[in-house]
């Protein structure tokens, strides 16, 4: 029997697609109206499958963001791949739980060779193990268990047996730029914000040997040292053949947070940003960024395989562990889980490693355009150029205040915004306002390019 309601998903999906190019990237629909076309009472009858699918689309028109198009520049969210999207509509459609191989085989061969290309395209550690899980913020987690269990483990203190209650103490070092969902993490795991302790940086954010050693000797216990491939405001990158040296000497574990400047490993042109990087001792990715996967997938990546298993895995009379198959109930967080290793599968096999290193060489050389090309208009100021796909800009009035052009700098990204023709956001830099310009998205061609800077101009003149 048909699917009614996925043939009208598929038309409405396709639809969607076709028209982001003519569509506003901003929504274009305020809160209060969309909670009344949604809202209401629960009714006592049901509805037709196909009908709740073309109501759920007329009722939630004009209210979504073009992020899956080629001129959102706000935060670092990629596309979905056409192979990827697909592959994550056929991930629903079998319905596997991935948290087993004998509740999905296949799917679960898929997730392991998945994660094996990972780290052939990442040139990570063959021997590391990995965990796909909801974004990088779960990934982090997972990474830090690992970290966590292991620095204890070697102070014979078996973390996951007897708690942290009168455990040894741990320290995080970050870099001062460091993404909020490293602080998350840690107060998941039990360690609290205050074992949080920030290394001095340079101007550029990255890590000096002297903040690093300066933390060092500060921290209580055994430290995991945090590090950051790249920056999401300025994508910059700690030097990682500097610094993990002196933390390895120090006993401490290194983690890296790349979110998406982990792929930048895949560029010949690009990867020496990250020279080094490999002699860490856990890495945390997102697929839906530079991959351009579908919303949600992170990637955990740790080399001490036995303290990565130790702080994910559990077992239970009713669980079927396979001896011959990989479990990810092993190497992730959760239990119940979609197959989001699935649609990574798909993105690899589609581009390849020459394109996932012409998409990542691609998305850098258009961020350097937007940022050179609309520094250049009157009244904006490049505020960092991009050494990888993140650029900053702000907006300036001759003799204005700097909280003034602050408030002009929010502004001009208001009303770049409401013109419908591309998306940014703001963020503080050095303690001024700056518009972030990223690039991450398959889709964006030289027309967006040329599209946007054209609305900043019509703003600025």
């Amino acid at each position: 029997m048909q699917n009614k309601a996925l043939a009208r998903a598929v038309l409405h999906a396709n639809s969607w697609l076709v028209e982001l190019d003519e569509r506003s990237v901003a929504s274009v629909v305020d809160i209060t109206t969309l909670k009344e076309r949604l809202g209401g009472p629960l009714r006592d009858a049901g509805t037709d499958p196909a009908q709740v699918i073309d109501e759920l689309v007329n009722d939630t028109k004009d209210g979504h963001l073009g992020c899956a198009g080629g001129r959102f520049f706000a935060w670092v969210i990629g596309g979905g791949l056409e192979s990827a999207l697909a592959a994550d509509w056929l991930v629903s459609a079998w319905d596997q739980n991935a948290a087993l191989s004998a509740c999905g085989p296949a799917v679960s061969v898929v997730e392991e060779v998945a994660g094996e290309w990972l780290k052939e395209l990442l040139d990570l550690p063959r021997e590391a193990s990995f965990g796909f899980t909801t974004g990088c913020q779960l990934a982090h987690f997972t990474s830090l268990a690992a970290a966590r269990h292991a620095l204890l483990r070697d102070l014979d203190w078996n973390v996951e047996e007897r708690g942290l209650f009168q455990a040894p103490s741990l320290s995080v070092i970050t870099n001062q730029q460091k993404h909020d969902s490293v602080d998350r993490a840690v107060r998941y795991l039990g360690m609290g914000s205050q074992s949080i302790i920030r290394a001095e940086t340079t101007s550029e954010g990255q890590i000096t040997t002297k903040g690093l050693e300066s933390a060092l000797s500060q921290a209580e216990g055994r430290a995991i040292v945090v590090l950051n491939a790249a920056d999401l405001n300025v994508g910059a990158c700690d030097q990682f053949s500097e610094l993990i040296p002196i933390a390895h000497d120090a006993g401490a574990w290194v983690h890296i947070d790349g979110a998406f400047g982990l792929f930048a490993r895949a560029s010949r042109t690009k990867k020496h940003f990250l020279n080094g990087v490999e002699a860490a001792d856990s890495w945390a990715t997102d697929g839906h960024k530079w991959l351009n996967v579908p919303f949600d997938c992170g990637i955990a990546i740790v080399r001490d395989k036995e303290a990565h298993q130790a702080a994910m895995t559990i077992s239970a009379s009713y669980i079927s562990a396979s001896s011959k198959a990989r479990d990810q109930i092993d190497w992730s967080p959760e239990w119940s889980r979609r197959a989001r290793g699935v649609p990574v599968y798909a993105a690899l096999k589609e581009l390849g490693k020459s394109g996932v290193e012409q998409l990542v060489d691609r998305c850098c050389d258009f961020c350097t355009q937007l940022v050179s090309r609309i520094g250049d208009l009157p009244n904006a100021q490049i505020v960092s150029y991009p050494a990888l796909n993140q650029g900053l800009l702000r907006f300036t009035k001759r003799g204005a205040s700097d909280a003034e052009n602050d408030d002009y700098t929010n502004e001009v990204i208001g009303k770049i915004n409401a013109t419908g023709e591309a998306f940014f956001s703001g963020t503080n830099w050095q303690g001024l306002r700056a518009m972030r310009v990223s690039v991450v998205n398959w889709r964006t061609s030289q027309e967006d390019v040329d599209r946007t800077v054209s609305a900043v101009k019509s703003i600025l003149t």
